[in-house]
């Protein structure tokens, strides 16, 4: 008996002990935050309260509204394209007589990704002589869209440009511009679906092969959720789109029924990322099975070639060669000394080593398309890029004393400048902050007045105060989340242009997890900025930052708007 009573003693020792540690780990880690790997995790729900808590703590004035008389609309849009300066050469001309490239960014970028780049700069150490001149080349590396956009422009222009793929020579000669194809191809690639082993071998299973078509309808049936970027400027983006189109309908893409089936795929898109890191980070969360990219790149990723496998469709990306205008004769004779020089067995051996030259028994699965059908094509996918949802967006615009000066003005400039890219039909709001948070425009369809009172109220900024950001993000999720009441259909977005500094108000940890379980993206522009803190915020729900001190900020918000509104 008197055992028994010493092992009850024990007992209740032990839970007042036990009881004592956890309630003691309770008190020390109440306001820490939450720990371990479902610190983020939190229902929308749980996150609507606790938004709706924050929210009554804000000090919020409504601005009155005024119309901007001097409102210039959408008729005269402004030149955005970027200065080529942001773009310098990465491989640099090393005598007077040269050859200007514009290399697509998949095989003239950095590391592996260099391999046109590295077989320029040995080109250039070779000493050619043509004519008894020295040559050499310059190449400068962009995306094939930002590529074709300076051509047609003619703001600036290469005298050969390299594109992923022959879509966007297509696209040029369409719009009358002289080019002339001269080689098809400078090394072999392929756009491709990378996506996980595990969907990979459930989708396989249940129908033998994957196919574009299987892709297509696994997406609208729910079995699959990928995402791919902007059509407008992404070369794989748009080969998936043109791929989608002729799924739909072979004989003809662009019929009503390929149209109809491409608004149904768009409903189950989750979003349109700003670049392949987006989708690939959102990828890796586990917010989507996989992604649309291209074989180079999914090649020099460690993390894609040991998770996922790849997928080829569409047009081959074998980086055809154009001439643009009329080339002086000794120029005509360096490119073809060029061209050579990147078809010997070494250069082609550099290429193998990188990742190019892979999928040569590819053949595609997609019907030719001339630019004027791309073009079309593109502006289809604008316009139906939303499903059959709408979009409500709001601005959120740091006006506290730390932007004063350069940084507010390139602010005031880039909503300016790139507003003329949204769309009518996009729901818009407009929100300041300094020490307070300032509803500046409700939000509204962008309509002719909207614009109007959206542009004056950007006009009517002055900078002062601290910085109470999160406080300000706070604000824009609640308008956000109050139109989603009213419409259940409509996606949500928001955008943050500052530069980071807060020092007033909530914190990153106080929005965290409530922003996770919100899922709205929060896209952040940033004006002489601590990167790192946008960056943590973009992150919170797979969205972008822009880095306007290092980015060609109008040209890229420019894409985003037309990617998203």
């Amino acid at each position: 008996m008197k055992i028994i009573k010493n092992n009850v003693v024990k007992f209740i020792l032990l839970a007042i002990l036990v009881f004592g540690i956890s309630f003691g780990i309770i008190l020390a880690t109440r306001n820490a935050g939450p720990v371990g790997p479902d610190r983020n995790t939190i229902s929308q729900e749980a996150s609507i309260k606790k938004m709706n808590e924050l929210y009554r703590s804000i000090s919020i004035n409504t601005l009155s509204l005024k119309i901007d008389e001097l409102y210039i609309d959408d008729e005269e849009l402004v030149t955005v394209l970027p200065d080529i300066s942001e773009y310098p050469f990465v491989v640099n001309p090393t005598t007077d007589e040269f050859l200007t490239v514009y290399s697509s960014s998949e095989s003239a970028g950095t590391d592996l990704a260099g391999w046109f780049a590295e077989v320029a700069d040995k080109f250039n150490q070779s000493g050619l002589i043509v004519d008894g001149k020295p040559v050499s080349v310059g190449v400068r590396s962009m995306t094939s869209g930002l590529g074709a956009d300076f051509i047609s422009s003619g703001k600036y222009k290469p005298d050969i440009y390299i594109p992923a793929s022959e879509l966007y020579g297509n696209i040029l000669i369409s719009k009358g511009i002289k080019v002339n194809l001269i080689q098809k191809r400078t090394a072999g690639n392929v756009a491709g679906l990378v996506i996980s082993r595990a969907k990979n071998e459930e989708l396989v299973n249940k129908y033998g092969s994957i196919s574009s078509k299987i892709i297509a309808d696994c997406v609208i049936n729910g079995e699959l959720i990928m995402g791919y970027t902007n059509p407008l400027s992404s070369s794989e983006g748009l080969n998936f789109l043109l791929t989608l189109l002729h799924t739909f309908d072979a004989e003809n893409p662009l019929s009503e029924p390929a149209v109809t089936q491409l608004t149904k795929f768009q409903d189950k898109i989750p979003f349109t990322p700003y670049n392949i890191r987006q989708l690939s980070d959102s990828t890796a969360a586990g917010v989507l099975d996989g992604f649309a990219s291209d074989y180079l790149t999914y090649f020099n990723s460690p993390a894609s070639t040991s998770g996922y496998v790849f997928i080829p469709f569409g047009v081959r990306h074998d980086q055809p060669v154009y001439e643009i205008g009329d080339l002086p004769a000794i120029k005509k004779q360096i490119c073809e000394k060029f061209l050579e020089y990147c078809s010997s067995p070494e250069s082609q051996t550099l290429a193998n080593n990188t990742g190019l030259n892979n999928f040569e028994d590819y053949i595609p699965d997609l019907a030719e398309f001339d630019g004027a059908a791309i073009i079309q094509a593109q502006e289809i996918w604008k316009r139906e890029k939303n499903g059959s949802s709408d979009l409500t967006a709001v601005f959120v615009a740091d006006i506290s004393g730390s932007m004063e000066g350069s940084p507010l003005l390139r602010l005031k400039a880039s909503l300016n400048r790139a507003s003329s890219f949204i769309d009518a039909n996009t729901n818009i709001g407009l929100v300041t902050f300094s020490n307070d948070v300032n509803i500046a425009l409700p939000i509204g369809k962008f309509d002719v007045t909207q614009k109007a009172y959206f542009s004056n109220a950007v006009k009517s900024m002055s900078a002062g105060g601290g910085t109470a950001m999160f406080d300000a993000i706070v604000a824009a999720q609640k308008m956000l989340m109050d139109a989603k009441e009213q419409n259940p259909n409509t996606r949500l977005m928001l955008f943050v242009l500052t530069d980071g500094e807060t020092n007033q108000g909530y914190s990153f940890d106080d929005i965290e997890s409530m922003s996770r379980g919100l899922r709205i993206p929060i896209y952040t522009i940033g004006y002489n900025a601590d990167i790192e803190i946008l960056k943590e915020v973009s992150d919170i729900n797979e969205a972008a930052t822009i880095d306007a001190e290092t980015d060609d900020v109008i040209y890229r918000l420019q894409n985003l708007f037309n990617a998203q509104m």
